[in-house]
């Protein structure tokens, strides 16, 4: 069983080609998507009309364009350009980490459209997109000390929230598609419970409950402030984190560079923008297989996967499994074809007296490492010796071949370690312009 998608712009929009790179131009009135615009609908009109007829306009993925008036945002920048910290941001956006946003805006055209595609549909700004750039320079793998995962950086007890899947087999917080969702999902509730994005977006970050007593608290002196002003006026109490009250001029920092990356010399290069076709496949299938079945390689089958962990769909139920896009007619007959040992991942061996993860791993050209991932719950003995007579899952090489060396996707902490430290979330390293998140489950 097959299907396609395409993941990109919907109804409304045209695709036109822009330096090596697709952007939306939205053919309906600027003022409608631009709320902090001032024209007026006739002018509006005006601009969208001659922005159609544009062949080439200098931007993001999904910059919206009125021709000789710059960039246009769905939030609000413009108000909060000139303030202290966002033009910190954007010194170091188009300066000491020039190299680490452009690689983001790289990736944003992978991403981006999926990204803004799932906001507008939930009727959010679009340009909340640059959310996931703090959080992730929208890497799918990246990943915190704090054992936040992904392009939005879920912990996993945020993850399963919003409807995520995040176990020992799968974590979709690693999946661009799910985790968006998720992120949908909890940012649409973020913003009817504050009745504000950017205290919306500090909750995201720091915890409804802390935005939740910083209102509370200093409720006087938010008497009379409205709109996005509430946000700014809660962080100057210094009740938020440092990292918080720095979260929401990041995102309008990167908003102001990455839609206009020329005025600040910086440079965006293009990659396909994501796209797949699905099949349907037994649980425990290796995607070795799929690949093979698709006509394509295992990388690529494990790229469009990333949330299979361990180079296989999870034993049990049949799963869905993304394939490059033209390579999934005919899946089910060649898919048949292929020899049964091919098309298994794992098989069963029973424990002997003595017998060590290490011997059985040996023994089948693995380490215990590798073996370890697809036997989580193996009963051990002082000795170090396995228990007798237990089942271990044996994974074949090609299967373990893409599968993932991650941590335990269930842990809410990762254990200090210099190399996962290292590893970690992109825009909360050393080099980046912010500090580790203190994800919280309940947001």
């Amino acid at each position: 069983m097959t299907d396609r998608h395409i993941v990109g712009p919907g109804n409304g929009r045209r695709l036109v080609r822009c330096g090596g790179a697709m952007i939306a131009l939205l053919l309906a009135s600027v003022a409608s998507v631009a709320p902090f615009s001032q024209a007026s609908a006739q002018e509006s009109a005006q601009a969208a009309a001659q922005a159609a007829a544009q062949s080439a306009v200098q931007g993001d993925t999904a910059l919206v364009v009125a021709l000789g008036s710059g960039p246009v945002w769905d939030i609000d920048v413009l108000s909060y350009e000139t303030h202290t910290r966002v033009q910190h941001f954007v010194g170091l956006f188009s300066g000491k980490v020039r190299a680490e946003f452009e690689k983001s805006l790289q990736r944003q055209t992978r991403y981006g459209a999926l990204i803004r595609q799932k906001l507008r549909a939930a009727g959010l700004p679009e340009d909340m997109t640059y959310l996931a750039l703090i959080e992730s320079w929208y890497d799918p793998n990246a990943f915190s000390k704090a054992a936040a995962v992904g392009i939005w950086q879920f912990m996993a007890g945020t993850g399963r929230g919003v409807g995520l899947r995040v176990d020992w087999w799968v974590d979709e917080r690693r999946d661009p598609v799910r985790s968006t969702e998720g992120a949908v999902r909890l940012l649409s509730g973020l913003r009817a419970q504050f009745g504000s994005l950017y205290l919306a977006a500090a909750a995201y970050d720091g915890g409804d409950g802390r935005v939740s007593r910083g209102l509370v608290r200093y409720a006087g002196r938010l008497d009379g402030v409205e709109g996005e002003d509430r946000f700014f006026s809660l962080a100057e109490t210094k009740f938020l984190r440092p990292e918080t009250r720095d979260y929401v001029p990041k995102i309008i920092a990167a908003a102001l560079v990455g839609k206009d990356p020329s005025r600040y010399g910086v440079k965006v290069e293009s990659l396909p923008p994501l796209a797949f076709d699905t099949v349907r496949v037994a649980g425990a299938t290796p995607l070795a297989a799929v690949a093979n079945a698709a006509g394509t390689a295992a990388e690529a089958v494990h790229e469009l996967n990333l949330h299979l962990l361990r180079g296989m769909t999870p034993p049990g139920d049949p799963s869905w499994v993304r394939v490059p896009v033209g390579t999934a007619g005919g899946f089910d007959e060649r898919f048949a074809a292929l020899d049964p040992e091919e098309r298994t991942a794992v098989k069963r061996v029973t424990t002997r007296k003595g017998e060590s993860m290490s011997s059985i791993a040996r023994a089948h050209g693995l380490t215990a490492k590798q073996l370890g991932w697809y036997n989580p719950k193996a009963v051990r003995l002082k000795s170090g010796s396995l228990a007798t007579g237990q089942s271990i899952l044996v994974p074949t090489r090609e299967t373990v071949r893409v599968a993932a060396e991650v941590p335990n996707p269930s842990l809410e902490r990762y254990p200090h370690h210099p190399k996962a430290a290292a590893k970690g979330r992109p825009v909360a390293s050393a080099k980046k312009p912010a500090q580790p998140a203190r994800k919280k489950a309940t947001h």
